[in-house]
């Protein structure tokens, strides 16, 4: 069958999400599978059809500018490198914003402290076999995933796609941003849903003098950022999180793994898992190809300064995740594990060709950023510059991110069917 394909500027947008993609053949094949826009003749065949929209796809990635974070690299960026193109966003964001606590007081400085602090609140979202980050375009190849924020991120989520479309169970859809983590099962055929999901975006303020020590600047986060935090499932490394319990009979903790912090969270409290993610960037890249080397953490070095690597010398607002379940009877709480006793544990615990991994041992997060620009720009530039103690979706200039109408500290419902596979 002969079939029409044009450029438009829907392509435009196709290449700018492929933006971030890792090799020139990703970029393509991205944009192929993302938008049925080619050039304007017919095509005879599949592999003509193919052919064409990877010239077009091509053509289409070459046009679009390269734009430098300010602070960062700045010369020879290359095509899917630096940040994305601006979107404009499309619906009234001033109807989502509203004086902070009711009077338009700006929120308290944050010293001692020597970082300013984002905070706010996310409600469970939708639970999908999908992972937009690690099989973009393949529906149902993960394993199971709890999202939050954007309530129409998937498989063939992009960073356009989620500025445009979308509402957000992270106060509201000024932040369009999706973030997932494995789901957490309850060895009873559910999947217990967080109550509730805290996010804490901090950074030292740019004009500290400690940007200069920790590397070389400190910098905002590139539109259309994305990555992986946490175990890494390819290589059976991880670290930069733990479990901990919260409650009237709890026992608070660092915990290492969800059966260390059961012996210690009887039922009624609530478990959390802590994750924080990665604070230093390579200036230039926004994806790499396991999702993770162009960002990394600091260290502290012989002299006691904590300071980035050498190749990541940029230091973005990193942000910790804490996401809240309340425990029922189904987990066990001997403080053993058992694998013949069915308990809480993350849906990446067990994966197909794998050893079955200690439940909650596996724990990680991806996260891929679709901020409205102003937005962002006025909680980097007051909560975070400022050295401010903003907390609420409070931006730290008299605004605030009006929370959603049926915000709710419990998860509603709170246990789910876990879907087919």
């Amino acid at each position: 069958m002969m079939k029409k394909i044009w450029i438009s500027g829907a392509m435009i947008l196709a290449a700018s999400t492929a933006y971030a993609a890792t090799s020139t053949t990703s970029v393509v094949e991205t944009i192929s599978k993302g938008v049925t826009v080619v050039a304007g003749s017919t095509v005879t065949s599949t592999a003509d059809a193919a052919a064409a929209a990877n010239a077009a796809a091509a053509a289409a990635l070459a046009a679009l500018p390269i734009e430098p974070v300010p602070g960062a690299i700045s010369t020879g960026l290359k095509q899917g490198q630096g940040q994305l193109p601006r979107l404009t966003t499309n619906f009234n964001t001033n109807a989502l914003l509203i004086p902070s606590w009711g009077t338009g007081q700006v929120a308290n400085s944050g010293a001692p402290d020597v970082v300013g602090a984002f905070r706010f609140i996310c409600m469970p979202g939708q639970v999908l076999r999908d992972d937009p980050i690690v099989y973009p375009g393949q529906p149902g190849k993960s394993h199971l995933h709890q999202f939050f924020g954007n309530t129409g991120a998937n498989a063939y989520s992009t960073y356009g796609s989620l500025r445009l479309k979308g509402d957000s169970t992270c106060t509201n859809m000024l932040n369009r941003s999706a973030y997932w983590i494995p789901a957490m099962l309850d060895g009873k055929g559910k999947v217990v849903r967080p109550d509730y999901v805290t996010i804490y975006y901090k950074r030292l303020p740019e004009s500290s003098p400690n940007c200069q020590k920790q590397g070389k600047a400190c910098v905002m986060l590139p539109r259309g950022m994305r990555y992986i935090f946490g175990y890494n499932m390819k290589t059976g490394e991880g670290g930069h999180f733990y479990f901990n319990c919260d409650g009237p009979t709890a026992t608070p903790g660092h915990y290492p793994d969800i059966v260390a912090a059961a012996k210690n969270c009887p039922t009624g409290n609530s478990l959390g898992v802590i994750i924080t993610g990665p604070d230093c960037w390579d200036g230039r890249n926004l994806n790499s190809a396991d999702h993770r080397s162009h960002v990394g953490y600091g260290s502290y070095n012989w002299d006691g300064q904590y300071v980035c690597p050498k190749t990541h010398p940029y230091i973005l607002p990193t942000f910790t995740l804490g996401a809240w379940y309340k425990v029922d009877d189904n987990l066990d709480k001997s403080g053993e594990w058992d694998r013949s006793r069915s308990t809480w544990s993350l849906s990446s615990d067990t994966m197909p060709g794998m050893p079955m991994m200690r439940p909650g041992s596996t724990f990680h997060a991806d996260w891929l950023g679709a901020w409205d620009d102003d937005v962002m720009k006025m909680w980097t530039d007051n909560c975070i510059n400022k050295l401010l103690n903003c907390s609420g979706g409070d931006l730290g200039n008299g605004k605030q991110m009006k929370m959603r109408s049926d915000f709710s500290w419990d998860a509603k419902p709170r246990l789910v069917d876990i879907p087919a596979a």
